[in-house]
């Protein structure tokens, strides 16, 4: 019986069961807890699905390990964030692949390296559906040789400059 008092008529109850045999549940669902009656034209019970048994699981060499990334470094964000250090330049990443990417962003971290800049942000975004592939690929990106040379730390950046989609990248001093 619903809310309202009244029972669903036949024609309702057949479009229900129909809605509920196409829904896909979130998580491991508990079975429906509407008892139908049996229409007259039932169909015949479907054959239930054996999955082939899973293969012996073999253990490979573990993989070189990608170089560690820059720590991160929360001392320098807070002085960034007090205006204790200033900030020398910002890259934005939106609407690059992770090849140009990652062009991009090696040649305005040597860029601002050569100027001397201390703390620069890199905007990655933070992704439509889910964490954004920018965002997880800078520190690798950070991490890789040429840039790991001038690349002291990084940091999640403040919410007045992009938050999550930002990063405040901080250089080593320059020699010259």
């Amino acid at each position: 019986m619903s809310k309202r008092g009244r029972d669903l008529s036949d024609d309702e109850q057949q479009l229900w069961r129909r809605v509920v045999e196409r829904v896909k549940p979130r998580k491991r669902a508990a079975k429906s807890a509407i008892v139908a009656r049996k229409p007259d034209n039932t169909e015949p019970p479907r054959k239930p699905i054996v999955k082939a048994a899973a293969a012996p699981v073999r253990s490979t060499p573990t993989p070189t390990r990608a170089p560690a990334p820059p720590p991160a470094n929360r001392g320098n964000e807070k002085r960034v964030r007090r205006g204790k250090i200033e900030i020398g330049g910002t890259l934005d990443l939106h609407g690059h692949t992770q090849e140009t990417a990652r062009a991009t962003l090696g040649r305005f971290l040597r860029a601002a390296y050569k100027r001397g800049d201390r703390t620069v942000i890199v905007v990655t975004g933070v992704g439509r559906a889910g964490p954004g592939v920018l965002r997880q690929r800078l520190p690798e990106w950070l991490a890789d040789g040429d840039l790991r040379a001038i690349v002291s730390g990084f940091a999640q950046a403040h919410r007045a400059h992009g938050g999550a989609g930002a990063y405040y990248v901080f250089l080593k001093k320059n020699a010259e």
